[in-house]
């Protein structure tokens, strides 16, 4: 068997607004609404739903013998869900053709397996959740996040349940060895470990549109023949690719999407390659060894460790204070706090902070709200110490954080109680102005009305002026009344006459 397996991450944080050390103990909101929804929204429409377009027409082409995996962090179907739904409903739609496998993560796509056992599984299982409620799959193989790997974490993702893992193909793990075969855990053999080709994988996902590559431009044909000069005896290429690569980090006019379309068919072509899921792989190959991984490796910059996002000593801090809490944390059962928490444990926090140039930095450099990794670890550390507050208010445990717990709630109170007075200062002021404006109507209306009745008398006031004219002197036209009509009498005095 040689297979490809083609799977694609997806992630987007939410990112915190600027929160300077004022706002700390009196605004308990920290995102940036219109930045989030900008982003999300642009990368929706530029990369997702196009890409998700070109897979759809492949797999109806193709069929089932075409197979793609994806992860999508809980953060990121949050964004979504707020933000461009219809992406969901594209991936959905994907999902119920059976040619779409989804993997599990960390829900806030975290560096938490590298702090607390306990978090992780309870992040792990409540992404799984997510995944279930929304395409309808359970997932059977694990993405952690940033492919983030060691032997003590794929012995706890295997305590999971977990068949396989993705991790990947570094240099300095593997040696001599290729990256294109099936591996396995050094502590618990039962978990399967696929490794990312990086050097083809890049190929794509970095130097794709890059005019000074001595490949370029890349072909799907010209892929193909890569493959096919690979070993033989080589069962898989592993294409692990930021889904964004499409549409987002390598624009349109590069012609990624015709890459991506012509791919399959020319795999199919001129290669004995299929196309299969994780799980399937899983299923279907045997590990030739054990990979030994005692220190966590992952994808990123050229080093494949974690100093893009723990390298220096403010990212290091920022990542203790936040896990110092985790306890508490778990004590507490206030929905905000719990949302907040979730948040702000992506690890992108940390990677804004980083201080090293290299060339994966390049792709989100645009994503990056900051201008200095300074910038970064203050705004983050002003919003954290807030959090902390609230955390420590809503589960005290020694006499400061009571004390401190106590003077939160008679200030919340008394903000409670000012905000019911403003409301009713504002109704009574309304009231007032209402009751004005109908007593100055009114004082307005009198002189006119008094002015009225010197020029046109009442109907009463005529007809009272006809009765008191004397007999024999006819009244003038102006003095007769419309109502009172008497019928003509002749008067005596005309008869003696």
């Amino acid at each position: 068997m040689r297979t490809i397996c083609l799977y694609f991450q997806i992630h987007q944080p939410f990112r915190l607004k600027r929160y300077r050390f004022f706002n700390i103990g009196n605004d308990h909101y920290y995102y940036d609404d219109y930045l989030n929804e900008s982003i999300i929204s642009r990368v929706a429409e530029r990369s997702f739903l196009q890409a998700n377009k070109v897979i759809g027409q492949i797999i109806r082409e193709f069929g089932t013998q075409f197979k793609v995996a994806f992860s999508i962090s809980g953060i990121a179907l949050d964004q979504l869900e707020l933000y461009a739904p219809e992406v969901i409903e594209s991936f959905q739609k994907l999902a119920r053709t059976g040619s779409v496998e989804f993997l599990a993560e960390t829900y806030s796509h975290s560096l938490v397996s590298l702090k607390n056992k306990d978090e992780f599984v309870r992040q792990v299982n409540e992404h799984k959740e997510k995944i279930k409620k929304l395409f309808n799959q359970e997932p059977k193989v694990f993405r952690n996040t940033e492919l983030v790997y060691s032997d003590k974490i794929g012995a706890d993702v295997a305590d999971m349940g977990f068949t396989a893992m993705l991790t990947e193909g570094a240099k300095h793990v593997l040696g001599w060895k290729s990256p294109n075969y099936m591996y396995c855990n050094s502590v618990n053999p039962r978990l399967k470990v696929l490794l990312r080709n990086f050097r083809i994988s890049d190929d794509i996902a970095f130097r794709f549109s890059n005019t000074g590559w001595s490949e370029y431009p890349l072909t799907a044909d010209k892929f193909a023949v890569w493959l096919k000069k690979l070993d033989k005896k080589e069962e898989t290429v592993n294409l692990f690719i930021d889904y964004e690569t499409f549409g987002e980090h390598q624009w349109m006019e590069s012609g990624i999407f015709e890459f991506l379309k012509a791919l399959p068919r020319a795999v199919y072509k001129s290669t004995n390659f299929t196309f299969n899921t994780p799980s399937e792989i899983a299923e279907q190959l045997l590990p030739i060894s054990t990979i030994s991984v005692p220190y966590p490796i992952s994808w990123a910059d050229e080093e494949r460790d974690l100093t893009a996002w723990l390298g220096n000593e403010l990212q290091v801090d920022a990542f203790n204070r936040l896990y110092s809490i985790t306890d508490k944390v778990r004590k507490c059962y206030d929905e905000k706090i719990q949302k907040d928490w979730k948040y702000l444990q992506s690890s992108d926090h940390f990677y804004y902070m980083s201080t090293k140039f290299f060339t994966a930095g390049t792709t989100q450099a645009y994503f990056n709200p900051y201008e200095t990794p300074y910038d970064a670890y203050i705004n983050y550390m002003n919003v954290l110490s807030d959090f902390i507050i609230r955390v420590n208010a809503a589960v005290p445990e020694t006499t400061s954080d009571q004390n401190i717990a106590e003077l939160s709630q008679v200030i919340t109170e008394k903000d409670e109680l000012i905000h019911k007075y403003e409301t009713e200062l504002k109704r009574y002021k309304s009231t007032k102005s209402k009751i004005s404006a109908v007593a100055k109507g009114k004082s307005k209306a009198k002189p006119l009305a008094a002015a009225k009745s010197t020029k046109s008398p009442t109907a009463s006031s005529k007809k009272s002026s006809v009765v008191a004219v004397k007999p024999g002197k006819p009244a003038s036209k102006e003095r007769k009344s419309p109502v009172s009509k008497k019928p003509k009498t002749k008067s005596p005095k005309a008869g003696k006459k």
